[in-house]
């Protein structure tokens, strides 16, 4: 634990990872990012001032401040002493930045993860709280190897057999995380009609992802609904598909990470952290969540769906 105040407020309280939590270097990355960038807030300098001052780009100072890249710890001393830090924050976020060192297992996929995406399954691997709503695929935690196999064919034509096996073998490494002994994250999932009428990959291999679907259900950290169609309309029409992480909080119940939504878009990603902004997708999420079918509901549809994708 360390802390310290700056201009009479406390501005770090937790570098350390939480027990039980594998967050390899994501989770500190975003927090020495946003430490920092409280520095030069504080310091009155504009992204401009700082990356001039630092001999660096204003891209890179960006990147730094949104955890989407890691520094060494003598950058960081730097950082400091261009921001005009006291020495104990310095001391502190120098022993951040060597946190930011580690690495998760994902980082041994580094080659078929799409570009930026190594940033979400760290966040991903943090998370104690999911909360989705997707209204076109089943999500990839949840997806069956063949479901996904179908959607890389269909979708990545160019990509060869052994790529799309390395892919596959990413994505069943992420599951692990629902079925995990040590703290799996509760996931709550709301999927509208439209993603189990549709036989990504032809009725056999649909009829078994549902199937998949209705066991996963089971698992005690594992709740499904599905937005009827006969329902009609809901805030997801606006939203499009998004998430909620929530993440440790601590004794006091602050957070160690802000809560954060991911909302993936065809040609990059949005995190979006600021109180208002997680607010307004939690709400969404609710009222999605109360007009959605129950969970038992859902997992009858599951499995009566799979049936008629079998009969002839």
């Amino acid at each position: 634990m360390l802390s310290f105040r700056v201009k009479g407020r406390l501005v770090l309280k937790e570098v350390t990872r939480m027990p039980d939590a594998p967050t390899g270097s994501t989770v500190p990355r975003r927090q020495l990012g946003r430490y920092l960038r409280q520095l030069r807030t504080d310091a009155r300098m504009t992204v401009k001032a700082a990356a001039e001052a630092l001999e660096w780009s204003e891209a890179k100072i960006w990147r730094i401040e949104t955890g989407n890249t890691g520094l060494r710890s003598l950058d960081v001393e730097t950082i400091c002493r261009v921001y005009g830090a006291p020495d104990h924050m310095r001391l502190a976020l120098m022993g951040l930045a060597r946190e930011t060192k580690s690495k998760g297992w994902w980082h041994a996929y580094g080659d078929v993860i799409p570009e930026g995406f190594d940033l979400y399954i760290g966040l991903e691997e943090a998370a104690v709280s999911l909360e989705q709503y997707s209204p076109e695929l089943i999500p990839g935690l949840l997806q069956t190897p063949d479901y996904y196999r179908a959607l890389l064919k269909r979708n990545r034509p160019g990509l060869q057999p052994d790529e799309i096996e390395r892919k596959v073998a990413l994505r069943k490494q992420r599951q692990v995380l629902i079925t995990r002994v040590t703290s799996p994250p509760t996931l709550r999932l709301v999927l509208n009609e439209a993603v189990i009428r549709r036989p990504v990959g032809g009725t056999e291999v649909m009829a078994d992802q549902l199937n998949r679907l209705a066991e996963l259900s089971e698992l005690p950290n594992v709740y499904v609904r599905v937005a009827p169609f006969d329902r009609g309309a809901h805030p997801g029409f606006d939203t499009g598909p998004f998430i909620i992480l929530g993440f440790h909080t601590s004794g006091d119940g602050h957070d160690h990470e802000p809560p954060t939504v991911y909302v993936q878009g065809y040609t990059g990603a949005l995190y979006l952290d600021k109180a208002h902004e997680v607010a307004q997708y939690s709400g969404a999420f609710k009222n999605i969540w109360e007009d959605a079918l129950s969970e038992a509901d859902s997992t009858d549809l599951f499995r009566q769906t799979a049936r008629e994708m079998h009969e002839p």
